[in-house]
């Protein structure tokens, strides 16, 4: 697996990669209008301009997992963690997150969410110093989970 800064080329195949990613998403929460699962390529072309996106290939060069992120002078913002569920569990989301947070090694912070019934993503974020700071109910049948990791300022 390798990982790469991808560019505007890659949106079709990343935003048919995150479509059949976020599927176990809206399983979970029986919503299948999930904004992961909307979103138009106009959409995601238009996140280029104001995201860096990384993506991560196998050795044929297929596009397996993505993650994308903006940053303020002090926030990293870390969103669309993606992986093909034939490559999860495989390391790919733990090594396209730690490469999202060298991209941005001058933040102080990184914050993301998840949906709160998402154990497996919870347990992937608190596992690699994510802390939960926030929660957001969006409607009856779905809260999002707001987690953070702060860099430990030097002595």
């Amino acid at each position: 697996m390798h990982i790469f800064v991808a560019d505007i080329k890659d949106a079709k195949k990343i935003l048919s990669l995150q479509r059949v990613a976020y599927q176990s998403e809206a399983k979970i929460y029986q919503d299948y209008t999930i904004p992961p699962l909307t979103e138009t390529i106009e959409e995601i072309k238009s996140n280029f301009a104001t995201q860096t996106f990384l993506k991560a290939t196998d050795d044929k060069d297929n596009i397996i997992g993505s993650v994308r992120a903006r940053c303020d002078n002090v926030s990293c913002f870390i969103n669309r963690l993606i992986v093909h569920p034939e490559w999860q569990g495989k390391g790919v989301g733990t090594r396209l997150l730690i490469a999202i947070e060298d991209h941005f090694s001058s933040a102080k912070r990184y914050e993301l969410f998840t949906g709160s019934k998402s154990v497996g993503n919870i347990r992937l974020y608190k596992r690699l110093g994510y802390k939960p700071f926030r929660e957001q109910v969006v409607n009856a049948f779905l809260s999002l989970t707001y987690l953070e990791k702060n860099k430990i300022a030097p002595i």
